[in-house]
């Protein structure tokens, strides 16, 4: 080898790694002042008030001690941008146990694995024209799909590589960092910056193994494994972390109703808070029925496994995963098993 293609070949290495390391360490901004604020200030569809500091000048309503790093900096866990799909017949790397986020908007069904969304926590998507934001937290089993128009502006979302409670705090892309904000994903809302007490609509999807999905939707779109990154879609990292006992990342559990890896599915009605085994949904036929603050509950489950909230006949959201998680943000939530 030639000396010139040598120093060639170690400048595009050297070029690599730099990338590399800069994604992997860049961190999302935090105040570091200590002067606080507080202010109150209505979460939009929601009754309660909470309370906001203001440090620095930057709003935040959850403590900054508790915003943690988890490890990856900002974007070193890979946002998909441009979601590329494939179908069913396409999609022979599923097995059809392999769980997954199912979303139908209009005509249109489409499926996330799980197997692909582990790698990347955040997929900004267009349904028919409908701006769509599909999350996943690994450490907390949370799939929720939001709309992520602010303000009447859609957003584009980022992992912002912080986390809350063990959670996945994501941040809207700005082309300042004045402009981004975090976001709980699992409250659904803006907890740091300017948006902060700024609320997602979210979009109803179900969590769902892929072999019920595609029976009842035989013509559903597949995320496809063709991302842009390389990533081992057939390996996932956390390994057995969904079954032990262990929460972390500012997490703490010692509730004895449940294991804190439990599935349920959790509701807000009014700023009042209440969570249901997945075990209860899953083997309770028929619609379960319920009262809780003051409306009438009425749970479906489809063959599928699609799981409908309603109270007084209105359709209600709910937000799927591990019992520790929706415990450490709603401690003062109920529980039916």
């Amino acid at each position: 080898m030639k000396p010139l293609t040598i120093i060639i070949f170690i400048l595009i290495i050297i070029s690599v790694l730099g990338t590399v390391w800069y994604f992997q360490n860049k961190q999302f901004p935090l105040p570091t002042g200590l002067k606080e604020q507080h202010e109150s200030f209505e979460i939009q569809a929601m009754t309660s008030q909470r309370e906001i500091l203001i440090t620095d000048g930057t709003k935040h309503s959850i403590p900054l001690n508790e915003i943690l790093s988890g490890g990856p900096g900002k974007d070193g866990i890979p946002s998909i941008d441009n979601p590329k799909f494939i179908s069913v017949k396409e999609a022979t790397f599923l097995e059809d146990s392999n769980p997954g986020l199912g979303l139908t908007v209009g005509e249109e069904s489409r499926f996330y694995p799980y197997r692909i969304l582990v790698w990347h926590e955040i997929v900004n998507d267009t349904i028919q024209g409908q701006p769509i934001l599909v999350t996943y937290c690994p450490l907390c089993a949370t799939g929720i799909v939001f709309d992520p128009i602010v303000d009447g502006v859609p957003q584009e979302f980022g992992v912002s590589g912080r986390l809350w409670q063990s959670n996945l705090l994501m941040y809207n892309r700005a082309e300042s960092e004045e402009n981004e904000s975090l976001w709980s994903q699992v409250l659904g809302e803006a907890v740091l910056g300017v948006y902060t007490g700024n609320k997602l609509a979210i979009i109803r999807s179900d969590v769902v193994r892929w072999g019920d999905w595609k029976n009842a939707h035989p013509d559903t779109k597949v995320l496809s494994q063709d991302t842009g990154a390389a990533r081992n879609y057939g390996r996932d990292p956390y390994g057995d972390y969904y079954t032990s006992e262990s929460v972390s990342f500012g997490a703490t559990f010692d509730d004895t109703r449940l294991h804190p890896k439990a599935l349920v599915h959790g509701i807000e009605i009014d700023g009042q808070y209440k969570a249901y085994t997945a075990e209860v949904l899953k083997t309770t036929a028929g619609e379960i029925e319920d009262v809780f603050a003051g409306k009438n509950i009425v749970i479906t489950r489809t063959d599928s496994g699609e799981i409908r909230f309603e109270a007084d006949q209105k359709p209600l959201s709910s937000i799927p995963g591990f019992w520790f998680s929706w415990l450490a943000v709603h401690p003062e939530t109920e529980l039916l098993q």
